[in-house]
């Protein structure tokens, strides 16, 4: 029987130690915050995607191919199908919506039954669950003499030096730091020499530059938010799906996906958003514009507009395309047919403000994968440390296939 501590007591944590346990292991779960699971809490508005459903090659191609390589082995031996089993043991009902995304059956509380599910395993495993247990440093030596030797990781939880045989890192990433997942252990871990890259914000809201309050709420559909470089810039990325306006910029699907690039092309430079319809082509909505005017040319601008986008933006679009309220669509000029035609395929969302980390659904970055086994999550050079979850250098979209990722490799992590 081997002691292991378990740093973190979200997804990958629990499962880490709830395996590490059941396999007769000694365990210890040491968590930050006062109770487990926060981060589970809140996901997906407090209903908890729990994960993606389909073939282990489905849900890999949901990730960049250096990512899905590195989980394929751990999703296989842990996968949707073997967390949702060990879900419904513990009375989660589960359902499947049209989009492949798994959540628990509808009703009030339902991340809370996820979260209580997992803390009933651990604990009857015979877990020594710690909560209120802010680790404040990682610290390493050498494990002999000799050069080239195994390094051997040790904790501090306040003047208190904690050692075992495995200690398994499963602290979160950067993002939502009033979770507890504050990022400082990527830190420890570059000053012990672990290779790692810089958070960086994904799945999170866009601000922009010149954010529309007055359309807070309001929903763009039946297109595609596209990144360029400039107005007139080449297309950088694209993703389609719904766009929601907040108060400072956008969110929703598209806004999500698309984040993590957002704020690589700004930090490049140059960086200009757009939300494209799908439904039609610049060339037939101006065709079905001027049979309009020849049909009903009495009929005004603003009308013909409120038909193809929300009454809310129409009223601050006109005045600032030069479109007068009342302007009938006889009166229209080749300009001013253009300038709608324009809003309605392509409204342009302008530049972006620098987009929040702390607000991801994830953070980008983490401990870079080269440095890990993917059959066991152990730090190459280490001889007792292992990493796993959000701490790894994994971002998948939205849809449930981060927190599978995080319970496919706190299960390896914790198969000692």
């Amino acid at each position: 029987m081997a002691s292991v501590i378990v740093v973190g007591g979200g997804a990958a944590g629990l499962v880490a130690a709830w395996r590490a346990a059941s396999q007769g292991h000694a365990v210890t779960l040491l968590e930050a915050n006062g109770r487990l699971g926060v981060k589970l809490r809140i996901s997906g508005g407090g209903k908890c995607n729990i994960t993606h459903d389909g073939p282990p090659k489905a849900l890999l191609a949901a990730f960049s191919k250096d990512q899905a390589r590195f989980l394929r082995p751990s999703l296989h031996a842990f996968g949707n199908g073997a967390v949702l089993d060990l879900l419904r043991r513990e009375g989660v009902e589960t359902y499947t919506r049209e989009n492949g995304r798994v959540f628990p059956q509808d009703r009030p509380g339902s991340a809370a039954a996820v979260v209580a599910a997992f803390e009933t395993l651990v604990r009857r495993v015979g877990v020594d669950v710690h909560t209120g247990a802010r680790v404040t440093a990682l610290e390493g030596r050498m494990a002999g003499q000799e050069g080239g030797a195994p390094r051997l990781a040790a904790l501090r939880l306040g003047e208190t030096r904690m050692e075992a045989d495995h200690v398994i890192l499963a602290t979160g990433g950067a993002s939502y730091p009033e979770t507890g997942t504050r990022g400082e252990v990527l830190g420890w871990l570059r000053e012990l020499g672990v290779p790692v890259k810089p958070w960086f914000p994904a799945l999170a809201p866009i601000p922009l530059a010149r954010p529309r309050p007055a359309w807070e709420g309001v929903a763009l559909r039946n297109g595609e938010l596209r990144l360029s470089a400039g107005p007139a810039g080449r297309r950088l990325a694209a993703f389609a799906g719904d766009v929601l306006f907040t108060r400072t910029g956008i969110s929703g699907p598209a806004a999500l996906e698309l984040s993590q690039a957002v704020e690589r092309a700004r930090r490049d430079g140059a960086a200009w958003l757009t939300h494209a319809s799908l439904l039609e082509a610049p060339e037939a909505v101006d065709a079905a514009l001027q049979a309009e005017a020849r049909a009903n040319p009495r009929l005004r601008a603003a009308t013909w507009l409120q038909r193809r986008l929300p009454e809310r933006l129409v009223e601050d679009l006109l005045p600032e395309a030069g479109v007068g309220r009342d302007l009938m669509l006889k009166d229209l000029s080749k300009v001013g047919r253009r300038t709608l035609v324009g809003l309605v395929t392509a409204l342009p969302l302008g530049a972006p403000q620098p987009v929040p980390l702390a607000r991801g659904e994830v953070a980008a970055g983490g401990v870079d994968l080269v440095a890990v086994d993917p059959r066991t999550m152990a730090l190459r050079g280490w001889e007792n440390l292992r990493v796993c979850g959000e701490l790894l250098d994994l971002d998948g979209p939205v849809g449930g296939y981060n927190l599978q990722a995080a319970f496919s490799t706190g299960y390896a992590a914790g198969t000692i």
